[in-house]
């Protein structure tokens, strides 16, 4: 007996499965808010040189304010106060004479900066002055966050393989949640862009062990529902956010109220239970039998499970229970090396498509809360389709047909003029759901493609490369410096790439998981069993149509 056969016995998606769902849900929700979060907390108010000493000294008189930044600090070209600079000695002459103001001294602010608080309460801009010279650390906090998301999602990917899915989830969730909460707690800068490298680096491990653990619960017919429930909480979470921090103005007390579900969470991991396929790719049949019987005894299957007994368990994976996988084992064979290759460019290549588009919330016109809300809920229908498209047309072609819409979106937006912000924003929401699409897609497609003994290693290779992807993301935003279009460009053209190779890739769809390296070779039993499976129904369906004849 094959493992899904032992599944759909016990029901694929009973009480048992959806109880894990529920759990990973709570987890899974507080990812977005976390990867999103630098839209908000990293955000630059409206700023200008403080020139308060000046008040304190009398200088100024009766002037209004007005009259104050009028003498003070030289007009931009839109006629408000320049951001970094001021007048080396005030300009008493300008309130008379309203000639151009360029040709006067200038000095770099001398007293800090007076910042905008109608927006933002506090901001890591405002808490320590990241303007001017030092406004680049702003989009450096995302791509420090997402350097630790990187080397988080190997490490765990990993460990999760070698100690099992259960043990490595708790250990990102306290982690996770001790080190962000530490984060608010930061003196300077450094100490906060080191506590965010290692929040990024624990709290990734959520996204990656529970993808996979849910998957390795359900059966066949049901992975694409699991994918799709599972990604309804990043549409949930990414939505939230804009409600969140609209009502939430302090950066501090926002980073709390994003990381307070993991507590739930931690509260919830007692009721999760270990991944059996792990347990019996790793020679532990004993235990997989007894988290069977809970699976069967919660679904109304106990008589199912009472006739198998642990060790009949162990001939399921003929591949060395208890041989140790690591990361090698993804490239020392011909064919998983080039499954490695071909998921690893495409998971690069849509997160730095998706979060390109993400972190580009004030880009459009509009109000950044709006553009998150936007983006967050148009992330609900496009994973109902992905649902459906999954089963009428497979795999590999969503995954190519997103990315290809996602390519042409961001191509459209090329050539509207910038001052037509509403068909830019239009044409960029659309973008962001092929994106999601795609992304959504991807993580389905590739937790069916590994073997189970090196599932949780090749997601984690992968997820290793995407956070590569997402780091590049915000720095490629900063390209629009050269020309404006520059980011759009680089964004199109990794999403057409990615379609290209999408479509080298095997279908998936209605087949059963791999368990073992054999078995994406082409040598493995179950393998051999899964295609002699297809070809009874495909002689089936031959002789039926003979029948009709």
């Amino acid at each position: 007996m094959k493992f899904e056969d032992l599944i759909v016995e016990i029901n694929g998606f009973g009480r048992f499965q959806k109880m894990i769902l529920c759990i990973s849900f709570v987890g899974r929700f507080t990812i977005p808010c976390h990867f999103l979060l630098s839209n908000f907390i990293a955000a630059v108010p409206s700023h200008h040189c403080d020139i308060s000493s000046l008040d304190v000294q009398g200088i100024f008189g009766n002037l209004s304010r007005e009259q104050k930044l009028t003498v003070s600090i030289p007009a931009q070209d839109d006629g408000s106060p320049a951001t970094c600079h001021m007048f080396s000695y005030p300009q008493f002459h300008l309130l008379t004479n309203s000639s151009s103001s360029t040709e006067l001294p200038e000095v770099q602010c001398q007293n800090g900066w007076e910042y905008d608080n109608s927006t933002f309460i506090s901001t890591l801009a405002t808490q320590w002055d990241l303007v001017c010279d030092k406004k680049g650390l702003n989009k450096a906090v995302a791509t420090i966050f997402f350097v630790g998301v990187m080397f988080g999602a190997a490490f765990f990917g990993g460990m999760s393989d070698r100690f099992g899915r259960k043990p490595m989830l708790l250990v990102s969730y306290i982690s996770g949640m001790a080190f962000t909460l530490a984060s608010i707690f930061s003196s300077s800068f450094i100490m906060f862009a080191v506590l965010r490298f290692f929040s990024g680096f624990t709290i990734t491990g959520i996204v990656i062990v529970s993808t996979v653990l849910n998957v390795e619960w359900v059966d066949i017919q049901h992975r694409r529902l699991v994918c799709i429930i599972d990604s309804m909480a990043w549409a949930v979470g990414s939505t939230s956010l804009s409600l969140i921090a609209f009502c939430i103005r302090d950066w501090r007390r926002l980073t709390v109220a994003v990381t307070s579900p993991l507590l739930l969470s931690t509260v919830l991991w007692w009721w999760v239970p270990e991944s059996a396929r792990w347990l019996i790719a790793n020679g532990k049949a004993e235990k997989a039998h007894y988290y069977l019987h809970k699976c069967a005894v919660m679904n109304h299957k106990e008589q199912v499970i009472s006739r198998i007994k642990p060790e009949a368990l162990s001939i399921i994976v003929t591949d060395g229970g208890k041989k140790n996988y690591s990361y090698l084992d993804l490239v020392r064979t011909p064919k998983m090396r080039r499954l490695a290759l071909l998921t690893g460019t495409i998971w690069f290549c849509v997160a730095t498509m998706t979060y390109g588009i993400s972190l580009n919330i004030t880009g459009f016109g509009l109000n950044m809360y709006l553009t998150q809300f936007v983006y967050g809920a148009i992330e609900v229908p496009s994973k109902l389709m992905v649902y459906y498209l999954l089963e009428k047309i497979g795999r590999r072609k969503t995954e190519a047909g997103a990315q290809l819409l996602a390519g042409i979106s961001l191509m459209i937006n090329i050539f509207i003029p910038r001052d037509q912000w509403v068909g830019r924003t239009v044409v960029a929401v659309l973008g962001k759901g092929f994106a999601v699409a795609a992304f959504c897609t991807i993580v389905l497609y590739s937790s069916e493609l590994y073997p189970t003994v090196l599932r949780q290693n090749g997601m984690g290779y992968n997820s290793f490369l995407a956070r590569l992807g997402v780091s590049v993301a915000p720095l490629v935003l900063l390209l629009d410096s050269f020309w404006g279009h520059f980011s759009q460009t680089v964004l199109c053209s990794v999403a057409l790439i990615a379609s290209l190779v999408a479509w080298q890739l095997p279908e998936t769809r209605d087949r059963c998981l791999p368990e073992t390296i054999e078995d994406v070779e082409g040598t493995g039993k179950n393998l051999i069993k899964d295609q002699d499976k297809q070809e009874d129904e495909e002689k089936m369906t031959m002789n039926e149509h003979k029948e009709e004849l």
